[in-house]
């Protein structure tokens, strides 16, 4: 990619060559250009163009068409200096055509599999049977022992405001709003914190809690129940899991069908794959 890149960016610059004149109805097949008698079609400078990185794929339309164009002319060129297929681009060029087969079949699949229906059935499995849970808005005073938790509580017993208490004492970055943790559920925290504000009622406050932050006092502010999303608001979600369940379906079934023959274990030493000599001429 970077090699390709780097050719680009000099085609680009270096050789703003006129575009040659399209027939009516262009094809993928239609003939671009062609090298010492070897044609470049517009179907192989689509396909170049897909596998741009990013920031090339921003240029006008005109650029790139003089930049590519360019990038396989010199291809051809360097090319058609090589004798034979050297070993490593043989064995190079039969892993990117698997490669590219099995992305054009994995894009198949995820296209068919990706329906209303399919969409439906999955956020029905989902969530059909969920029941609505619950969220919980709390405050808390942080502190260090078990005593000034205690005389924490006493003084809000006797009518002091909780959060002005919290503002006062707690020792964590919730003081700055009086102690409100804001909205929470259930698991967001820590055992037995989040036992105590499940046992609470709004507006009481707990006897002192502990954690392995300190002591908390917690008051619970009020609770509302969660929303089960709706299918929109979930489709990206939803079309994921449907991709990634088509595919691995697919491959599944294609597996138990298959002839497949595997190495017995220890049978090839793993250090192989980084001999590199083993594809020089």
């Amino acid at each position: 990619m970077l090699r390709t890149a780097r050719i680009l960016a000099f085609s680009v610059a270096a050789l703003g060559t006129a575009l040659p004149a399209l027939a009516d109805e262009p094809t993928a097949e239609t003939v671009i250009a062609t090298v010492n008698g070897t044609q470049i079609t517009l179907g192989q400078m689509v396909a170049a163009r897909l596998v741009l990185p990013d920031q090339y794929q921003q240029l006008p339309d005109d650029v790139l068409f003089t930049g590519l164009l360019n990038q396989l002319i010199q291809q051809q060129l360097l090319a058609d200096q090589v004798t034979g297929v050297p070993t490593k681009v043989r064995f190079a060029m039969e892993n990117e055509e698997r490669s590219l087969m099995a992305s054009a079949m994995i894009d198949q699949v995820v296209n068919d599999a990706v329906t209303d229906e399919a969409l439906q059935a999955a956020y029905d499995a989902q969530y059909a049977n969920v029941e609505p849970g619950t969220e919980y808005n709390a405050s808390h005073i942080l502190v260090a022992t078990e005593e000034e938790a205690l005389a924490a509580k006493a003084r809000i017993d006797a009518g002091e405001d909780f959060a002005a208490v919290a503002a006062e004492l707690s020792s964590d970055n919730s003081a700055a709003n009086g102690g409100n943790l804001g909205w929470f559920s259930a698991g967001m925290m820590v055992e037995p914190f989040e036992t105590a504000v499940m046992a609470l009622e709004p507006g009481q406050v707990s006897d002192p809690v502990q954690t392995q932050f300190g002591w908390h006092l917690i008051t619970l502010l009020e609770t509302r129940p969660t929303a089960i999303p709706t299918l929109d608001e979930v489709r990206g979600d939803l079309t994921a899991a449907v991709q990634q369940s088509a595919v691995e379906t697919l491959l599944a079934d294609l597996e138990a069908a298959a002839d497949i023959t595997r190495p017995e274990e220890g049978a090839f030493d793993p250090a192989l794959m980084s001999n590199f000599d083993l594809l020089k001429d």
